[in-house]
């Protein structure tokens, strides 16, 4: 589940008013249920976002409302105009090519859609993962756009630069999935790339390799943006790699 389930963003109409006191608290390891002593939530979630916690499943049940006040606040949307304004500055240094094989890859999940309508009524990551509810909510297609990463596609479209939108959905729902994706902004891209039904493969191993053949067809990854570790590590990273 990765870290699309804690790092999932705000709606573009939520309230920007002062978010409800956070206190320490006693979250348990994601990998079992052990008591992680004297821990709080804000180091919890740091262990993972900094890649040293892994295999976990679910947030912590005394997390919820961390999280939920996470999300829902502004400090998400502080964080993300922070990564897309490095994103930015390094598009503008960028020399293009002339033969129009300059892409920027995004992840989907968290990156350039949000699903926090969806988890905001599973407990926000506590529930565990359940692929048949997700795909029903996926075949909605009414996932808002995260407005900063809506900005930096604009701007990669601005100056040619190709979009590929690689995620872990499954091609069953690539339909859903363009109709979202075109509802909310993104109209444009040079690939919508899905996984296989039925491919159970480690995520770091499936977008490293999606991503070695899209260098194999001559294109020149210059950018690589998505909300977990397995979206950007793994041979052929991208010249640049940024995540929420």
């Amino acid at each position: 589940m990765g870290l699309a389930i804690i790092l999932l963003s705000f709606l573009t109409h939520f309230t920007t008013s002062n978010a409800m006191d956070v206190h320490l608290l006693r979250p348990f390891s994601g990998i079992g249920d052990h008591p992680v002593t004297g821990v709080s939530c804000d180091s919890w979630r740091f262990a993972v976002e900094t890649n040293n916690m892994r295999g976990w499943l679910t947030v912590p049940p005394s997390c919820e409302n961390y999280v939920g006040n996470y999300m829902i606040s502004g400090h998400y949307r502080n964080d993300s105009i922070v990564v897309i304004a490095e994103a930015m500055k390094y598009v503008a240094g960028l020399e293009l090519g002339s033969d129009e094989k300059d892409v920027w890859i995004f992840d989907i999940d968290e990156t350039s859609l949000s699903n926090l309508p969806y988890y905001a009524h599973h407990g926000f990551g506590v529930e565990a993962y359940n692929d048949t509810s997700f795909n029903a909510w996926v075949r909605k297609s009414r996932a808002p756009a995260l407005p900063e990463s809506l900005k930096l596609y604009k701007k990669l479209m601005s100056l040619g630069i190709k979009i590929i939108f690689l995620s872990g959905r499954s091609e069953d729902t690539r339909e859903a999935t363009a109709c979202n994706l075109k509802r909310v902004g993104y109209h444009t891209w040079e690939k919508l790339i899905l996984r296989r039904n039925g491919d159970k493969s480690l995520a770091v191993m499936y977008k490293s390799g999606v991503r070695m053949t899209i260098v194999k067809q001559g294109y020149r990854i210059v950018g690589n943006i998505g909300d977990q570790w397995s979206d950007i590590l793994g041979s052929p990273e991208g010249d640049r790699t940024l995540k929420f």
